[in-house]
C-alpha cells in the first residue's frame, strides 16, 4: 500500500488562501506515488475561514478540519493538528503559499533517504521592508544567545516529521510550546532545506513585532534558565560598582566637598528601579509558565470535526 502523508495547516482568517493552496497541493501530488490527506486548523478564524474548509471537505474525502473553541494561536493549531495526524509522516505548513507546496517532493526525498526530520530554512526577501528583516534576524539572535539551542536564521515551520517523531510530539504537553525549538532539541536525524519564499496570495501577515517579540521571549524561557544568571550577574556587576563608589564617597566628606545633584540621584534611582523590574519580570515570568502549567488545562479546544480518529 502506498503510504499516507499528513499536511497539516493552522488558519486564522484565512479563507480566500485555502481554495489555492489546496489545489497546489493536489497539483503537487499528482505526480508522486503517494495518498494524502489534509488537516486544517481553524483557530478561532472570525471571517467563514471554516466554511470555506468544509466546502472543500465536501467534494474531496482527503480534507480534513479542527476547528477550535477560540484562537489558540498557530504554534498549539500546528501542534493540534500534529496530535491528529497519523500518516507516515506529517508536513506542517501555512496556507499562504510563502511555504511553496513544491518543495514537498524533495522533502519526501529526503524522508525516503533516511531522515526523521526535513525542516526549511527561509532566505532573505528583499521585498520585506528592512524593518521586518531586521526583527526576524534579531529574533534568532536573541534567541541562540539566551537559549541553550541553536536555530538557523530563517528556519520555518514548515517541515515534515517521520511518524515516529510525531508519536513522541503528542508527549509534549508545554502550556506555550515552541515548536522550531522542541524538533531542534527532539534531536533524531534531521536535514535543513533551503528554500525562497512566495509572496502571500491574499490578506496580511498575522506575525507582528509584537507577537515575534513574545514568540522569542517563549523560546528563550522554553529551552533556558540563562536570563536568570545574566540577572545574577547584572546584580553582582552593580553591586561591585557601588562598592567601588564608597572610596569617592568618603573622599567626597572627608575633603568637605559637598555631594550634591538631584538630577543624578533620581537617574540612578530610576535606573536601579527599572533594572529591578526588568529581572523581577525575567523571574515572574518563569514562575507564571510553571503556574499555568501547574493548572493542568487542556493546551487547546476542539469544537468539532469531521476526523473519525480518536487521539490516544
Amino acid at each position: 500500500m502506498r503510504k499516507l502523508i499528513s499536511i497539516v495547516i493552522p488558519a486564522y482568517n484565512e479563507a480566500d488562501n485555502i481554495p489555492n493552496i489546496l489545489n497546489k497541493i493536489r497539483t503537487v501530488f499528482q505526480n508522486l506515488d503517494y495518498r494524502y490527506e489534509v488537516i486544517l486548523v481553524d483557530d478561532g478564524s472570525r471571517d467563514n475561514t471554516l466554511d470555506t474548509i468544509k466546502s472543500q471537505a465536501l467534494t474531496d474525502e482527503r480534507i480534513f478540519f479542527l476547528e477550535f473553541s477560540k484562537n489558540f494561536g498557530h504554534q498549539l493549531a500546528v501542534k493540534a493538528g500534529m496530535d491528529y495526524a497519523f500518516g507516515d509522516c506529517v508536513i506542517s505548513m501555512d496556507c499562504d503559499q510563502q511555504h511553496p507546496p513544491e518543495l514537498i517532493p524533495a522533502m519526501l526525498e529526503k524522508w525516503e533517504a533516511g531522515y526523521d526530520v526535513v525542516y526549511t530554512v527561509r532566505g532573505e526577501d528583499e521585498k520585506l521592508s528592512r524593518s521586518k528583516r531586521n526583527s526576524s534576524s534579531s529574533f534568532y539572535k536573541v534567541l541562540n544567545w539566551l537559549s541553550d539551542i541553536e536555530l538557523e536564521p530563517g528556519t520555518a515551520d514548515f517541515r515534515l516529521l517521520d511518524q515516529s517523531v510525531v508519536k513522541i510530539f503528542r508527549k509534549y504537553h508545554e502550556n506555550e510550546p515552541f515548536l522550531r525549538g522542541l524538533v531542534k532539541w527532539s534531536g533524531f536525524k534531521q536535514y535543513a532545506l533551503n528554500y525562497e519564499p512566495a509572496q502571500r496570495y491574499s490578506g496580511q501577515s498575522k506575525y507582528t513585532v509584537k507577537k515575534m517579540v513574545r514568540l522569542a521571549l517563549q523560546g528563550v524561557t522554553s529551552f533556558s534558565i540563562k536570563p536568570l544568571y545574566t540577572a545574577v550577574y547584572l546584580g553582582f556587576a552593580f553591586s561591585l560598582a557601588s562598592v567601588l563608589y564608597i572610596p569617592y564617597v568618603m573622599y567626597a566628606f572627608f575633603s568637605g566637598h559637598e555631594v550634591s545633584g538631584w538630577a543624578s540621584l533620581i537617574m540612578t534611582v530610576v535606573f536601579f528601579g527599572g533594572l529591578q523590574l526588568i529581572i523581577l519580570g525575567i523571574i515572574g515570568i518563569y514562575v507564571g509558565k510553571m503556574f499555568m502549567q501547574s493548572k493542568n488545562r487542556p493546551n487547546y479546544i476542539i469544537r468539532s470535526t469531521n476526523l473519525k480518529t480518536n487521539l490516544n
